[in-house]
């Protein structure tokens, strides 16, 4: 079991930038690969970004390229998400999920556990 809590959410202007954390429990950390979805008013969960287990893999969906970085530090058991150059369309509620295989992040996007999720809203 991995439970997983978010936070680093908050209320900034446009162009402006935020880091999310995501903290997950247990001493098998590094097995998880990890990721980061959000989700708009009324719509599905979409794909962020994901990274493997030992950092050296990262995937990130093509409108956040270039501006948003996921890393994680496995003594920490923690993963990250910067967010930086943000646009209003960023608003959203981010949610942290882990599962064993990154491809199941990726591709299936179905990762075996999730966050809460925390409210990123960026104003105009």
């Amino acid at each position: 079991q991995v439970q997983l809590v978010e936070s680093g959410g908050g209320l900034v202007q446009a162009g402006g930038s935020l880091r999310l954390s995501c903290e997950a429990s247990g001493r098998t950390f590094r097995s998880y690969a990890m990721g980061w979805f959000r989700q708009f008013p009324g719509k599905g969960r979409e794909f962020v970004a994901a990274i493997s287990g030992s950092g050296d893999t990262t995937s990130h969906e093509d409108s956040v390229k270039g501006r948003f970085t996921i890393s994680r530090d496995n003594a920490k058991n923690t993963v990250y998400l910067q967010m930086n150059s943000l646009k209003p369309e960023d608003t959203a509620i981010y949610y942290c999920a882990a599962d064993l295989f990154l491809n199941t992040i990726v591709r299936t996007r179905r990762p075996g556990y999730w966050g809460q999720g925390t409210q990123v809203t960026i104003s105009s």
